[in-house]
């Protein structure tokens, strides 16, 4: 009567004393027999020890012996309040016993142990959890019987669990280890999360949990993805049932509730029986084998009808004829899964080993008012090839006494357990699936894969490298010919620069630039001056003359005639008294010297928009005591030559400044506006 929690597994399991993790009660007595397969041995690990000791473990006390019956022999007696015991408790053969003794005591928990064969290097025990390893990746062996009630854990997949949840029960909730027979782990420790989602999965509740610094998921398969149930990739014409609810509403229209109602999360009614009884199926044709790994399942998912399956058996076939009802490795009876605890909730069961198979079928057993479901099912494509068939006897008629149930329980059993001993976790190529959640690892076509892909990146590597080729030989080939680059203005040799900025034209016009004479203007009117300066291509470029100018702060772009040819002459329609004839362009100001203002000729009278009195100021000086003449309606732009052997070459210098020449020379400040009553009578 002093046994607790105890599940006893072919390989692993998990045993503890009664009432624990509160005082076990006095006077009790437990022991366990465990037996792994021949030639193995059994190594025993407890997760918590606290047995009262104030007897010296007289009275309470756990005893591991070697062997079972009166010829085993012990290993140790232990008892101790917080007894911490490092390390394994290893047996010499591959039968133990455990025995606990609870006497006369006031206090302590009792035990908790787990236990496994010695292969099993990496045990853990159900009480283990994430916050107890430093690792950021780490692999365990979780032993069966973990789904322990006085264990919680929050959280669930794909988000990951609370590191304060044991890894074991969050194992079995994920489905990736089985409560009956334990097994292997792959932890991966992440940063926490701020809320963590609980639902049931695999007879197991994971509770709503706040923030944690850290969480932790498994590395799995990959073969989770739905197969289309929700998504329609598995047609209504593939799910069938054995009986359809037909009944009218309120208004007379007749509600029929098919079996293609029971996809997940669509909108609508479920499918629902006729009859419920334990005889109702739902059936799922997927068209060719496929390994199945779980199932998702909720009730009606309408407030109005509160109808859901709690509890239903999987059967499976490979031509909707013989069919098999699923059990877990090792065990005889049929396996019985939790169902819906409401009709809304989405409940998880996992296959592990996963079924393969093409038909599924579920049979309700326990249900709430009527049978009413909507399901999805977990897996992946499963082509490595099908599993040999077995040779068997004819099958037996059907079974008159006792001993030919067994024995035909026995052959089920053993045809199962070939098959299922013949499944393999590996995919060939990417299952058919609309929305697969986890993409299964592909096997096939590997060899082509690894010919083609470093063929395709060196074509790709190849172009692009004569891409970049071309495109440099062209650069330097244009560069050869003499490609444009911006000067600096403050350089000596401003105008060769100048030459390469400007495009490329005719020899013709570098040849015979044009030039502007007075017997070529002075014909023109006023207004046509202008008009002629931009009609015709120049070499340079023309000063840009528009609105009321001011001064330009900057130097002159334009290059001085050779020699003295004259080649404008600002000649005055209305009989100037100056007619002198200076350069077309404006000649560079020194590097050294001061920036100033040039001065632009405009024309007001052909500027019809100009607003009357603007005044236009032209600083400049003239030499000697000469004051730079204003006539009609233009104002006089006074320019120098820049002949070597002129020795009256002026330039511009800033207003209260003495010049190169004379010290009498004086700087005016010219005003340029115009009067119209001036120009009016001229004209």
């Amino acid at each position: 009567d002093g046994c607790g929690h105890t599940v006893l597994g072919p390989e692993s399991g998990t045993l503890a004393s009664i009432n624990y993790p509160r005082t076990s009660p006095n006077s009790t007595v437990c022991e366990w027999e465990i037996r792994v397969k021949p030639g193995q041995r059994v190594q025993l690990k407890f997760g918590d020890f606290d047995i009262d000791d104030s007897d010296s473990c007289h009275s309470s006390y756990l005893r591991v012996h070697n062997g079972i019956g009166p010829n085993r022999t012990e290993i140790g007696k232990f008892c101790g309040f917080g007894f911490q015991m490092d390390g394994l408790i290893t047996s010499k053969s591959n039968e133990v016993t455990v025995q606990f003794m609870s006497g006369i005591h006031i206090s302590g928990r009792g035990f908790l142990a787990a236990y496994s064969t010695t292969d099993k290097s990496d045990l853990i025990t159900c009480l283990d959890n994430a916050s107890h390893f430093s690792e950021p990746e780490f692999n365990k062996y979780c032993p069966a019987g973990c789904v322990i009630p006085f264990a919680d854990i929050s959280g669930t997949i794909p988000h990951g669990y609370r590191d304060s949840s044991s890894l074991c029960m969050a194992g079995v909730h994920a489905g990736v280890v089985s409560n009956t027979l334990g097994g292997q782990i792959n932890v991966v420790i992440s940063k926490g999360i701020p809320y963590y989602e609980g639902s049931l999965a695999n007879n197991v509740t994971s509770k709503v949990g706040p923030l944690s610094t850290s969480l932790f998921t498994f590395k799995t398969s990959g073969c989770y993805g739905t197969l289309g149930m929700e998504s329609g990739v598995i047609p209504d014409s593939q799910i069938t049932s054995s009986s359809i609810l037909e009944w009218p509403n309120q208004t007379g229209e007749v509600n029929i509730w098919k079996p293609e109602n029971a996809r997940l999360k669509r909108v609508g009614p479920p499918w629902a029986a006729l009859i419920s009884d334990e005889h109702q199926w739902l059936q799922i044709d997927l068209n060719k084998e496929k390994k199945i790994t779980g199932i998702i399942t909720t009730g009606s998912t309408l407030a109005e009808y509160y109808y859901y399956v709690s509890a239903y058996r999987i059967l499976y076939s490979d031509d909707a004829q013989k069919w098999t009802v699923y059990r877990e490795p090792g065990m005889d009876k049929d396996k019985i899964f939790q169902g819906n605890t409401e009709l809304y909730q989405e409940v998880r069961n996992n296959f592990i080993p996963p079924i393969i198979a093409r038909f599924f079928r579920i049979n309700p057993l326990k249900w709430h008012q009527k049978i009413a479901m909507k399901v999805e099912l977990l897996g992946c494509q499963f082509s490595i090839g099908r599993a040999p068939k077995i040779t068997l006897p004819p099958p037996p008629l059907p079974p008159q006494n006792k001993n030919d149930e067994k024995n035909a329980d026995f052959i089920d059993d053993f045809i199962n357990s070939v098959k299922t001993s013949l499944q393999t976790d590996k995919t060939t190529f990417t299952p058919e699936i609309k929305n697969t959640t986890v993409t299964p690892s592909v096997t096939k076509d590997v060899a082509l894969a690894a010919v083609l892909v470093p063929v395709l990146v060196m074509v790709f590597t190849t172009l692009i490298l004569i891409l970049v080729c071309a495109w440099h030989w062209r650069n330097r080939k244009k560069k050869s010919e003499g490609t444009y680059d911006l000067p600096y203005w403050d350089r000596a040799g401003w105008w060769k620069g100048m030459k390469q900025f400007l495009p490329t034209k005719s020899a013709e016009h570098e040849e015979t630039p044009v030039r502007y004479s007075s017997s070529e203007i002075s014909h023109l009117r006023p207004r046509e001056v202008p008009t002629m300066l931009q009609s015709e291509s120049a070499e340079y470029a023309q000063p840009l003359v528009g609105g009321i100018v001011g001064t330009l702060h900057q130097r002159s772009t334009f290059k001085p005639e050779e020699g003295k040819e004259a080649s404008y002459a600002d000649l005055d329609p209305y009989n100037s008294p100056i007619q002198e004839v200076y350069h077309a362009y404006a000649e560079p100001l020194p590097i050294t010297g001061p920036e100033y203002a040039t001065p632009i000729i405009m024309d007001m009278s052909s500027h019809p928009s100009t607003p009357l009195g603007v005044p236009s100021i032209s600083t400049f000086k003239a030499a000697g005591n000469q004051a730079p003449p204003l006539v009609g309606t233009c104002s006089k732009l006074l320019s120098r030559t820049d002949s070597a052997s002129s020795a009256q070459a002026l330039y511009d210098i800033p207003k209260g400044q003495l010049g190169p020449g004379s010290a009498d020379e004086l700087v005016y400040q010219v005003p340029q506006s115009l009067a119209l009553s001036t120009g009016s009578k001229d004209e």
